[in-house]
């Protein structure tokens, strides 16, 4: 008698398993989220195949632990390094995300070539391009790395043998979609396949303190694709950000237990790879317009300070239903202060066409970053130019008041090194941190609402 297949349905965001198909998930909420699967039968599995690789310590007190000093490796890439917190660590899965055509292997090959300079062998191993892709890749980018061996495969059990044979010190896997368990029957990418494959690469790390960086996918939303539970497995999470036709591409880390989070790596690409920014706030500056509307801010990402040009564009809708359009920043936000301005400040949006637009393609989220915003906005509806050698910063209350920030001193610092002369500030920072604020170079002027905003002698403002 033929024994009947075991099938189950599982969440493919969240890994939740059901016995029957849903057509939304009642633990992420996901609509048609869930796949088939076949369980596999008992007995299955090898013993091999169940532990691979052992992880495990005795039971000691906490007394009795002893920390050596945390050691780091750089890249070779400043801005890499910084995003990790000053290289990488042995022992640590990176996990790296983004779209398609970012740059997610150009980035790893480029790493892999530095870490191989300093750090002894490394192993690339790539499941989406042959070897004679990846090894076009290096040869545009101009890059030798002797050290660094390269194999094309997808199956774990034979990614483990390949390890174990070169014995790197670094280990990149292109990428955690492709790779599988053959001991299991669900297809590559599903739900089971990732997060039992990124287990076992994890125990490898753990085990003999290999560094080993996982490319993985993201969805059209711009999520890593796979169950949410991958990232809470891995180190540190990495995200590429940005669209294919910008020029800058930038990191980030949402997750680095070796180092701060949010950080943020500028890079662009050229003929020869990603190359770090080392000023970005010039870069992104260097082409600012002196128009109504347009007016400089002080983002801080993670430690970096970043100055970003603002422009607003307010026109007659020629239609019954106002346009409202934002980029680079977070839409629902742009309203709250379209809102404000019109009910606090009296201006009359209600039949104009509102544009926001963050130059250099840069997606900022921190609300500091308000005061300016709703300054643009004003300025372009009065067709005033705002004074181009001010910054403003602060974030803006529903009633109209203006906020405290964090960073305020490095933002600061920031501006001064790029010559501006004055900045406006929320009076309550100005208040708690006047004295470390009196070396800068600058005019430090702070306002309680955003009515003061608008008045002289702080738009200063002439007509356009």
């Amino acid at each position: 008698m033929k024994t009947k297949t075991r099938t189950s349905f599982r969440c493919q965001e969240c890994g939740y398993a059901s016995a029957a198909w849903l057509g939304r998930c009642p633990e992420c909420e996901h609509w048609n989220s869930f796949v088939e699967e076949e369980a596999a039968a008992p007995g299955r599995r090898s013993d091999q195949a169940r532990s691979i690789t052992s992880f495990s310590s005795d039971i000691v007190r906490l007394d009795d632990i002893r920390v050596a000093p945390l050691e780091r490796t750089a890249t070779g890439l400043p801005e890499f390094d910084r995003v990790l917190g000053g290289g990488v660590v042995p022992g640590s899965i990176v996990l790296l995300g983004g779209p398609p055509g970012i740059g997610k292997s150009t980035l790893m090959l480029q790493v892999a070539d530095g870490l191989g300079r300093s750090n002894g062998k490394g192993l690339y191993i790539s499941g989406e391009e042959s070897l004679q892709q990846v090894k076009d890749r290096a040869h545009r980018l101009e890059l030798k790395a002797p050290a660094l061996s390269l194999v094309s495969e997808t199956e774990l059990t034979k990614i483990l043998e390949a390890i174990n044979k070169v014995e790197p010190t670094f280990c990149v896997v292109d990428s955690i979609q492709t790779t599988y368990r053959e001991d299991m029957s669900s297809a590559p990418g599903s739900v089971g396949q990732v997060r039992e494959c990124t287990a076992e690469l994890l125990r490898v790390a753990k085990s003999r303190g290999i560094t080993v960086f996982v490319l993985g996918h993201v969805t059209k939303e711009g999520d890593l694709a796979g169950p949410r539970v991958l990232e809470h497995m891995v180190d540190t999470v990495l995200y590429f950000e940005s669209e294919r036709e910008q020029v800058f591409r930038l990191l980030r880390s949402y997750k680095n237990r070796f180092g701060p989070t949010h950080e943020v790596g500028v890079f662009r690409m050229t003929e020869r790879g990603l190359e770090g920014v080392k000023s970005p706030s010039e870069i992104f500056l260097n082409e600012r317009t002196r128009a109504p509307g347009s007016v400089v801010v002080a983002s801080l990402e993670g430690t970096r300070p970043l100055m970003l040009e603002v422009q607003a564009l307010v026109s007659r809708t020629h239609f019954g239903f106002p346009k409202r359009m934002v980029t680079g920043f977070d839409a629902n936000r742009a309203l709250l202060l379209i809102a404000v301005l019109e009910k606090r400040l009296g201006l009359h949006l209600e039949n104009e066409d509102v544009f926001v637009n963050i130059v250099g393609g840069i997606k900022i989220k921190e609300p500091a970053i308000d005061l300016g915003v709703a300054l643009a906005v004003a300025t372009a509806h009065r067709n005033t130019v705002p004074n181009p050698d001010t910054i403003w910063i602060g974030e803006v209350g529903l009633g109209g008041e203006i906020r405290s920030v964090g960073g305020l001193s490095m933002r600061l610092s920031e501006a001064s090194q790029l010559g501006f002369k004055r900045a406006i500030v929320p009076q309550t920072n100005l208040r708690e941190a006047g004295r470390e604020l009196n070396s800068l170079k600058l005019d430090i002027q702070g306002i309680r609402t955003l009515s003061e905003a608008l008045e002289e002698p702080f738009a200063q403002g002439s007509k356009g």
